[in-house]
């Protein structure tokens, strides 16, 4: 049976009349009398008791008016929530972004999101620049935001931003109080804090290393850890030096607690990574479109 038949069928028992009943409904009579003879024939049903000129429910289709009123009931339900989703009254995105732009950059633009879509269930979650393409690729998250290079086929890359990482030191490091520049050459001269191989920062630091010349395993790394703020919290009770955001190391510095020191490094971008082949569902789009200025 199909749903254009169930609405006959209850507009029919309700009126009690197929003529008003295909009438309200916008058919012809002939519509309305097929409709419902096909019901009873493939079911072998009497849904109407035919007196003379008018009809009555039978026992039957007062049992099935019932059935038949909640599957057009469900029917509705399933069509409001496609117009909700369609226009963003409701839905939900899953997003994963690298620690840097989950911390620092992102958040002010999915508040806006949420501004913009109340009915929006916005769920973000962080990984470094190689957990966060996987995650796109596998179509665990949505949509995807790294600072690093990504080497994905599969993957749409759009830059959305740009950063600036920084070298770093404690006060009292060497570095800090020295009247002399620190040059590419020095930077093998001292230990490190990095984060984890894969992260978007150290890939960036170490094709920056690659673009002085050096050799990225020819430093001395002391430690490597899982998170900004512990690379940050080391580096601040003088455990080395190390590569930070500058939106990460902002607030140290303003307050002391860390030393910018050079060379320069290259800026970076911060990217939005998005399946080339999966749908990508109205919020998606929504937030593709905020943080692109569309």
């Amino acid at each position: 049976m199909t749903l254009d038949q169930l609405r006959i069928f209850v507009a029919v028992a309700e009126a009690e009349h197929v003529t008003r009943a295909a009438a309200g409904l916008g058919i012809t009579q002939s519509a309305a009398s097929a409709a419902i003879a096909a019901l009873e024939g493939r079911h072998g049903v009497a849904l109407f008791h035919r007196l003379g000129r008018g009809i009555r429910l039978s026992e039957e289709g007062r049992i099935f008016l019932a059935e038949a009123r909640a599957v057009l009931a469900r029917a509705e339900a399933a069509a409001a929530v496609l117009h909700d989703l369609g226009t963003l009254e409701r839905g939900s995105l899953t997003v994963q972004a690298s620690q840097t732009i989950a911390g620092y950059w992102l958040p002010r633009h999915l508040v806006a999101l949420r501004r913009r879509h109340p009915g929006l269930a916005v769920r973000l979650t962080i990984g470094n620049t190689a957990q966060v393409a996987r995650a796109v690729e596998d179509g665990a998250a949505d949509l995807g935001f790294v600072e690093g290079e990504v080497d994905a086929p599969a993957l749409d890359r759009h830059e959305v931003a740009r950063d600036r990482l920084v070298i770093v030191v404690a006060p009292d490091h060497p570095w800090a109080t020295t009247e002399m520049p620190v040059t590419p050459a020095d930077l093998l001269q001292t230990s490190w804090v990095l984060r984890e191989p894969g992260s978007g920062t150290r890939s960036e630091f170490e094709r920056a290393l690659t673009g002085f010349g050096l050799d990225p395993a020819a430093l001395a790394v002391a430690l490597e850890l899982p998170s900004n703020e512990s690379v940050r919290a080391a580096v601040e009770t003088g455990a080395g030096a190390t590569a930070l955001s500058a939106s990460v190391a902002a607030g140290a510095l303003e307050a002391g607690l860390l030393c910018a020191v050079g060379p320069a490094l290259p800026d970076r971008a911060f990217h939005l990574l998005r399946h080339r082949d999966r749908h990508q569902s109205r919020a998606a789009q929504a937030l593709t479109a905020l943080v692109l200025g569309e």
